[in-house]
């Protein structure tokens, strides 16, 4: 735009110098000669004698061309984030797609997100101030120009979870272990230059769908002493549970937009499938292992504490979201031109 501006100011300028020039002419065509200026032959400046557009003095100059601003570089975490989004994105399958979760099942996305591996969604976590686990298994996350939500795949393998004690479920269990989980993992944020989190309360009690073997739950969590923040970090979990273990499915996002994207949670839980063979239907108790904890003990406390603070990097999401949004939405990171490069080949 400032090139177009420039060019526009150019012709300007010429068309206005070359009417002025004209009308001399004429006037001097009709004075006596006498009365005529005597024409005296001196050298351009140097400046001018290549630059036709060069504005000259008085009141019909053109006023000059400000030089464009050079972003405000980002801090350093917010930079970090930035990188990780767009090496993760380079790196990832744009649905509509059917993605293959290590040898135990499958999750299929549509058009608006993309399945970002392993290796590349941990540095994206790590940049959120995580320390993931190896049972992370990749991301998925949104696209477009207001997308605010990751998800984060996880595999657990410890066997078989009996649900027969789904009826003993304690939500007041689960929230007394996440804080307590959140006090120790905030060492560790800490230590790496990251502010602690806290976890403020329930957004969904944990429910159990006993025919699916589906569990959901939702926490609300913010910076350590920012609580009256308006904007707040959501983690929305979801399980699936399989034969030999468990995939997880969390989606950091915020407070303003969970209501929004609790579809897009349970749609990606829907989407997730195991394996012939994988399935919770398909234990055998004869030659399966069986896990050392049933669902109460995996919502009460398992869960909690192999979570750690995974969930509560919502509370960092929240602050850094629209960072995020702009590397989606590829200002600056030209994300959206690659995807689309992919889309014409």
């Amino acid at each position: 735009m400032a090139a177009a501006l420039l060019l526009v100011v150019s012709f300007a300028v010429i068309g206005g110098t070359a009417a002025r020039e004209k009308t001399q002419a004429a006037k001097q065509k009709d004075a006596p000669a006498a009365a005529r200026p005597a024409t005296v032959e001196t050298p351009a400046p140097a400046h001018e004698v290549n630059n036709p557009a060069a504005a000259p003095t008085g009141a019909d100059s053109a006023p000059p061309v400000e030089p464009k601003q050079a972003a405000t570089p980002l801090d350093p975490k917010a930079a970090e984030i930035n990188a990780s989004i767009e090496a993760g994105l380079a790196a990832s399958t744009k649905g509509p797609a059917t993605i293959s979760l290590i040898d135990q099942g499958s999750i299929t996305i549509p058009a608006n997100e993309a399945f970002i591996p392993k290796p590349e969604g941990m540095r994206f976590l790590r940049a959120l101030g995580q320390s993931p686990g190896p049972e992370v298994v990749g991301l998925v996350m949104g696209l477009g120009d207001d997308v605010e939500w990751v998800a984060v795949i996880r595999y657990t393998n410890e066997g078989y979870i009996r649900d027969d004690d789904a009826k003993n479920l304690s939500a007041d269990d689960l929230l007394s272990n996440l804080r307590e989980g959140a006090e120790e993992e905030n060492k560790d944020r800490e230590a790496r230059g990251f502010r602690p989190v806290e976890v403020l309360g329930w957004i969904e009690k944990p429910i159990y769908d006993s025919s699916q073997h589906r569990l959901v739950w939702s926490l609300l969590s913010s910076a350590k002493g920012d609580a009256s923040n308006p904007v707040k970090g959501v983690n929305y979990n979801t399980y699936a549970l399989g034969r030999e273990g468990y995939f997880s499915l969390s989606m950091l996002t915020t407070s303003a937009k969970v209501e929004q994207y609790k579809p897009t949670a349970k749609a990606l839980l829907a989407n997730l499938a195991y394996k012939s063979g994988k399935r919770y239907e398909d234990f055998n108790s004869s030659t399966d292992q069986v896990a050392a904890y049933g669902l109460a003990a995996l919502v009460g406390g398992v869960a909690a504490k192999k979570l750690g603070l995974l969930g509560l990097g919502a509370a960092f999401f929240a602050k850094f979201a629209k960072v995020i949004v702009l590397a989606v939405a590829g200002l600056g990171v030209g994300i959206m031109k690659f995807f689309n490069r992919g889309q014409k080949t």
